[in-house]
Parts: C-alpha cells; structure tokens; sequence
C-alpha cells in the first residue's frame, strides 16, 4: 500500500470517525473502501457509455448473416 494524506473538513472527519466506530473499523478502512467504490461506479459508467456508442455499428452491413438465419443452422446441424 501507499500511503497518503487528505485533507477534510471538520464536518467529514466526524462523519468518517462516526462511520468507522459504527462498523467496527479503521478510518483508513473506511477511506479506501469509500475510494473503491467510487472508482467501480466509474468504470461501470464507462462500460455503459461505451456500450452504448458502439451499439448497431454493424447494423448497416450486408456480408454479416441474420441471426435468425444462423440459429436455424444451428438446429440442423448432425449431431456426432
């Protein structure tokens, strides 16, 4: 781990000491536990937005079969 150091107000400092002792844990605990998530929700956000733009983008080519089409394949297929 690295170590660093924060600056908070007084209002945060007491909400952050008044979490730990509710919880049974470390203030630090609690930090990086508030910093993970908050980094998950990020890289959840960008996985969204990213799905989102790049959603249909072969949508307009004719070279790629239905899945319709595909699917029906699938069903005759022999079985070995």
């Amino acid at each position: 781990m690295i170590r660093t150091q924060i600056y908070l107000t007084e209002e945060e400092k007491a909400g952050l000491e008044s979490v730990a002792l509710a919880l049974g844990k470390k203030q630090s605990e609690i930090i990086r536990w508030a910093v993970d998530d908050l980094l998950a929700r990020q890289v959840d956000g960008n996985r969204t937005k990213i799905l989102d733009e790049i959603a249909g983008i072969w949508s307009a080519r004719e070279d790629i079969p239905e899945i319709r089409t595909l699917r029906t394949g699938w069903k005759q297929r022999p079985i070995r």
